[in-house]
């Protein structure tokens, strides 16, 4: 039986996507082109661009208005595009968001402000500035792994009364508690790849994920599966990924790094270039991850 999916104002499959660079640590523009219109090709409806994994600590502001141009001119009008706009700093955070806004961005992933640490009502104050120094949507992202502060429910049904605040991506992995956003009006994105069906079983509207860059139509697959009523299907193409999910999610230098070497895998980018304080994998890493990815059927 078909179950009805929720709205998924974002689209429904997302990767968080790396930004490719020069050996001289310059931004690849062509590069970066190419990675969002193989996410296209392969089954994504839109794109976070300049998130953690786009490597946005070591980007500038320049850079990221000239990146999300970039990828909005390779993948035209009609993909979902939201720009990753979050920082510790809440005049940068606005700064970023009125270009993002100004180069056509479709949403915003406003991340709690890291290293600081402020009280919850430092972080509601951080999400209200920024929210409403544009009329983009916004995303909120929890990520307490990364940032040392976890979202409150009650900060969440304060921010669910700013007009623009109209999703979470959510790297916690409470389960209950994503019912529960869903009842304050969220649309819940799972921002966790291991966890994408438990949060489509949960009500999720969609992914947010870094395993997309190689899976992308896998995971699209999985999600029609599920809303289609077919959750054994669903299932089995989950267990099909995990060898990939634990080769680019599941090693201690993940992310954007994993992200890259897989790409270069499959011939997309010609180089596995990070910034400092990043390291590229060495070849021992990217066998391993070639291993992941082969047992997954991706390559």
């Amino acid at each position: 039986m078909t179950s009805a999916a929720p709205d998924a104002p974002f689209g429904r499959v997302l990767t968080a996507m790396a930004t490719a660079f020069h050996d001289d640590d310059s931004v690849d523009f062509e590069g970066t082109q190419k990675i969002a219109k193989h996410l296209v090709d392969n089954g994504h409806d839109g794109i976070v661009v300049s998130g953690t994994t786009g490597e946005s600590p070591t980007t500038t502001v320049e850079e990221d208005g000239q990146i999300l141009a970039a990828v909005r001119d390779a993948v035209g009008a009609d993909i979902k595009l939201v720009a990753g706009v979050g920082t510790n700093t809440t005049v940068h955070s606005i700064e970023l968001a009125k270009q993002a806004e100004k180069n056509g961005a479709d949403g915003l992933l406003l991340v709690t402000p890291y290293y600081n640490k402020p009280s919850q009502k430092g972080v509601l104050h951080h999400f209200t500035q920024v929210a409403t120094a544009t009329d983009v949507p916004v995303m909120l992202y929890d990520v307490p792994g990364r940032t040392a502060t976890q979202i409150a429910l009650e900060t969440y049904a304060e921010a669910i009364k700013i007009k623009s605040v109209i999703a979470v991506k959510d790297a916690v992995g409470d389960f209950a508690r994503g019912v529960r956003l869903r009842e304050l009006g969220y649309a819940v994105y799972s921002g966790d790849d291991i966890a994408n069906l438990g949060w489509l079983a949960h009500g999720a509207a969609g992914v947010v994920s870094v395993v997309g860059h190689v899976a992308g139509n896998q995971i699209k697959a999985m999600t029609d599966a599920f809303h289609a009523g077919d959750h054994a299907e669903a299932l089995t193409i989950f267990t099909r990924m995990l060898p990939a999910i634990d080769a680019v999610m599941g090693v201690p230098n993940y992310g954007a790094t994993t992200a890259k070497a897989a790409l270069q895998l499959l011939g997309v980018i010609d180089n596995r270039h990070v910034r400092s304080p990043l390291v590229e994998l060495d070849d021992d890493e990217v066998a391993a991850l070639r291993v992941g990815l082969e047992a997954s059927g991706l390559i």
